[in-house]
């Protein structure tokens, strides 16, 4: 049988498939989700028992799909008799063979939501990622981002919709939202924002995968095509981005000899055809400065003039201050840290209380030779980060500066 890992990740692979073949059946997205979270608990007490079906998806499929008739007929003869049947009766004969993920995927992303409570439904039905996850994601409160969530739910039940593949104009206003859900899943996998992990594989991986099955859809999108690029130049760094006990290596400490050459050609390849689709435009973008990035050996080779020009364009396009704050390091990289500093200065509205700024204010204190003021910037970004290996770095920053001579201890 599969090990608890393997178990947990084939589930959330499949979990997205099966919601969007019910949906497609019922119609009801709130019902469907309630009986796939109760099929998914069912398989995961059986199969470690009883061993995996030959058919998961369709073994899914069938005890949601009674889970969900159960509902509607009876709530208390459901909980009686559901375990019996899901072990004893085979995966129904009509289970089809299609992957109803990228459905989904649209299906959040359609016209009767607004696109953030799209990207907040699309995260939590396809991507998997929790309400807290999200809720960070957007720099919201829990409580605010489930309300969001459940008004989604509602809205799709209740627009009538039918759950089918996109028409061509339908597929051009639902993109722009589509790409922003699978951008945040990516990042969501590549440096949890929660948790004692640094990385989520598994959430990295769906959104390369579904990035790719939108790119083979859309081709000659250049914006699809620089995520997908983006994507698989910032994955390729992952197996140098963490040490043996899973502890946090910031870029400029990576051992280079460890990055997937493999994904940084093909991400190079599909960034370059990106950009001969046309305009430019924002993921194109970032995956030509993660390239400008991939292309130095060594640290000491970063092309940081080519970055800060990039980061420009960016910036001049999007009115995100995360592209500000990256820009203010490529700033102090090329022309030195004072000139980043005050580059941040203009941040201290938009990201008030966001670790980030403190953690780039205290590298660039660090790198002007202001010990104190770095050492009072890691220590607030230590306190505000909710993941443990970013905690365990930033503390490891605030240890280093307290053992020079002449800085005082906090009480």
């Amino acid at each position: 049988m599969r090990t608890d890992a393997a178990l947990e990740g084939l589930l959330r692979e499949l979990a997205p498939q099966v919601l969007g073949a019910l949906v497609r059946r019922s119609g009801d997205f709130e019902g469907s989700e309630d009986a796939v979270q109760e099929a998914l608990l069912a398989a995961a007490r059986h199969w470690p028992l009883e061993g995996l079906p030959d058919n998961p998806r369709g073994w899914l499929i069938q005890t949601a799909t009674r889970k969900m008739t159960d509902q509607i007929r009876s709530e208390i003869a459901r909980r009686t008799r559901e375990e019996v049947v899901a072990r004893q009766v085979p995966p129904a004969p009509d289970v089809p063979d299609s992957d109803d993920t990228l459905l989904l995927l649209f299906l959040c992303c359609h016209p009767a939501l607004t696109p953030a409570s799209a990207i907040a439904l699309t995260l939590r039905a396809v991507g998997g990622l929790t309400t807290a996850e999200i809720a960070n994601a957007f720099l919201v409160p829990e409580a605010t981002m489930a309300q969001r969530i459940s008004r989604g739910k509602q809205r799709i039940t209740a627009s009538g919709i039918p759950f089918r593949r996109p028409t061509s104009d339908e597929w051009t206003e639902r993109l722009r939202s589509v790409l922003h859900v699978l951008y945040l899943i990516f990042n969501e996998g590549y440096a949890s924002s929660i948790g004692d992990q640094l990385h989520r594989t598994e959430l990295s991986a769906e959104a390369i995968r579904l990035t790719r099955a939108v790119h083979a859809m859309l081709p000659d999108d250049g914006e699809v095509g620089g995520l997908l690029a983006l994507m698989l130049l910032t994955d390729a760094r992952r197996p140098a981005r963490t040490g043996p006990h899973g502890e946090l290596i910031p870029l400029a400490e990576q051992d280079r000899t460890l990055w997937n050459r493999e994904l940084i050609v093909e991400g190079q390849r599909v960034v370059m055809d990106a950009v001969a689709h046309g305009s430019i435009g924002a993921y194109q973008l970032q995956a030509g400065i993660a390239a400008v990035h991939d292309d130095a050996d060594r640290v000491e080779d970063t092309d940081w003039a080519q970055i800060l020009a990039l980061y420009g364009v960016l910036e001049r396009m999007s009115d995100n201050p995360m592209v500000t704050l990256n820009r203010a390091v490529a700033a102090a990289m090329v022309h030195g840290p004072a000139t980043g500093l005050t580059m941040l200065e203009p941040l201290d509205d938009t990201l008030a209380g966001h670790y980030r700024l403190d953690a780039v204010r205290a590298h660039l204190f660090d790198m002007a030779g202001d010990p104190e003021s770095a050492l009072t910037h890691y220590r607030s970004a230590a306190n505000r980060t909710a993941s443990v290996p970013e905690q365990q770095y930033l503390a490891a920053q605030v240890a280093r500066l307290s053992a020079l001579d002449g800085v005082s201890q906090p009480e």
